[in-house]
């Protein structure tokens, strides 16, 4: 596949950090009153990829949407702390197949998290240096489909050039949204009901566009 750019999802895509964001979220909804649950890992691998608004209203159902969103940003700024200085698990060969493809193309990353999620992530594996631009629902509030047009459009990158590279349904239809092809990531943790390829690890998207 003859691509110049590369875009990428996070969770279920670069790695898989749903056990430590429960640990850091359980740290702090054990210090609230009006909030009784403990998270899984499972937990937050059901509820990855959506808007953040999305995950407090499912997550803190009990009460008042402005409270969800203050108990959101408490978890998300201790989460971004705890992920900077524990990581999470990022996939087999992830590094070597970053080195390869940033070689051949231009990495970004669009994510529906918060902000400074991203920005933990490559500061605690030192991957500052593999990609050119990131983007978050927490940076606008915007969706992931505008976002991925938002970061092509400010970078200068053609869509037809460029894969978005996810592991969810949402994923796919936010790449075809904005015009991009799309590059399903079926070792993460959903399936999809369409796509321009398939991969079973990331060193198989180095064979797909670097080959």
């Amino acid at each position: 596949m003859e691509l110049e750019s590369l875009i990428f999802d996070m969770d279920g895509t670069l790695w898989d950090s749903a056990d430590n964001v429960a640990e850091s979220w359980n740290r702090v909804i054990s210090k609230l009153d009006d909030i009784d649950i403990t998270l899984t890992g499972d937990d937050i691998k059901g509820v990855m990829g959506l808007p953040m608004d999305v995950i407090a209203s499912k997550f803190f159902a009990d009460v008042a949407p402005k409270r969800q969103m203050e108990i959101m940003d408490m978890c998300g700024e201790y989460e971004n702390e705890f992920l900077a200085a524990h990581g999470g698990q990022i996939y087999d060969g992830l590094e070597a197949a970053l080195e390869e493809l940033s070689g051949n193309h231009r990495l970004f990353i669009v994510s529906n998290c918060q902000s400074g999620y991203i920005e933990a992530f490559l500061e605690y594996y030192g991957f500052e240096k593999y990609f050119e631009d990131i983007l978050c629902w927490g940076d606008n509030c915007m969706m992931k489909g505008d976002n991925i047009k938002n970061i092509m459009e400010k970078n200068g990158v053609n869509p037809e050039t460029t894969a978005y590279v996810g592991d969810i349904q949402g994923d796919c239809d936010s790449a075809y949204y904005a015009g991009t092809k799309f590059i399903h990531a079926a070792y993460g943790f959903g399936s999809v009901d369409r796509c321009d390829a398939s991969i079973n690890s990331i060193t198989e998207l180095v064979d797909l566009v670097c080959k």
